[in-house]
């Protein structure tokens, strides 16, 4: 695995126990680790029964933890732009771009954007202070929202510098300014922002699909909409260039049932095995069992033995 390993999947599956104990085995061998949550519905607070906010938090020896909450930092990423636009628009019209970016704060996708950076920002400036950093992402719908979004928006940048571009060109004209074009580009704090905004996002692409330093894996459990979850979910992600190269199939019954409905359980749960194997036939595959008991920090040393051969 590499330095910078992401978990997602289906919500409900254990995507928080299987990287809390991830994380947790990393530290266990000295590495420096810190656990980063993106969920809305932040659990690793349940299960190090400790409060985690925004500020690393110690967790443990060489552990460390940290939530990204996506309404305080949608709202932050909303106040800077605000700030910025006062320096670069006219003050007649600083009011009804406010009112439209309060109106965008509560737009979908706004929340992945907002944290999407306060990821990046994350993993640029901790990651020298680390070994490990690993990344419980939010239910499969928002991880690829999340992951895709240096594609989309890149090319969204392009487009709105090319829009002020011949705005300014026309501009121009009309005005008989002397000076030349690329001056005029050079100059315009509007494009300077967008190719600020486009020069980071291009770097957060070039990392997410470096395959060296960024590592994906899905949790699923055997069952059928974990799996064909997981599988459309690899294929959206092949699209962007990001390969998922692991898989945790997570709570498999144990062995030895006696009682007929966990044997009929255990029966369905063959077939779905067996799908996984044959449908996930590129990924290494992490079979973990289901423990009896709630699982807690204290219990996570059990699950994390399963990633040896992580």
């Amino acid at each position: 695995m590499n330095k910078i390993v992401f978990f997602g999947g289906k919500g409900g599956v254990g995507k928080t126990t299987v990287s809390s104990a991830y994380a947790s085995a990393c530290a266990e061998k000295g590495e420096r680790t810190l656990l980063v949550s993106t969920d809305p519905a932040h659990s690793l607070c349940d299960i190090f029964e400790r409060t985690i906010g925004a500020k690393v938090t110690a967790l443990g020896s060489n552990l460390d933890g940290l939530e990204i909450d996506p309404e305080e930092e949608s709202q932050k990423y909303i106040n800077a732009i605000k700030k910025n636009m006062k320096s670069i628009v006219s003050p007649v019209i600083v009011k009804e771009i406010e009112k439209q970016l309060d109106a965008a704060a509560v737009t979908p996708g706004s929340d992945e954007s907002a944290v999407f950076d306060k990821l990046m920002e994350v993993l640029l400036e901790l990651s020298g202070d680390y070994d490990r950093i690993v990344i419980d992402t939010a239910p499969t719908g928002h991880t690829v929202r999340l992951l895709s979004l240096p594609e989309l928006m890149g090319g969204w940048m392009d487009r709105l510098i090319e829009k002020r571009k011949a705005a300014m060109a026309l501009y121009e004209m009309a005005n008989r300014d002397k000076r030349k074009m690329e001056e005029l580009i050079m100059s315009d704090p509007v494009i300077s922002t967008l190719s600020t905004r486009k020069a980071k996002m291009e770097s957060a692409r070039e990392l997410l699909t470096d395959h060296e330093q960024v590592s994906f894996v899905f949790v699923l459990n055997p069952e059928k909409l974990p799996i064909e979850e997981t599988k459309k979910a690899i294929q959206i992600l092949a699209k962007y260039r990001i390969q998922v190269r692991d898989l945790v199939v997570n709570r498999i019954l144990p062995e030895g049932l006696t009682d007929p409905f966990w044997n009929r359980r255990r029966e369905i749960e063959k077939k779905y095995l067996e799908d996984i194997e044959t449908v996930f036939a590129k990924q290494r595959r992490i079979l973990i069992p289901l423990i009896e008991t709630e699982v807690r920090a204290e219990d996570l040393g059990r699950i994390g033995a399963y990633f040896e051969r992580l």
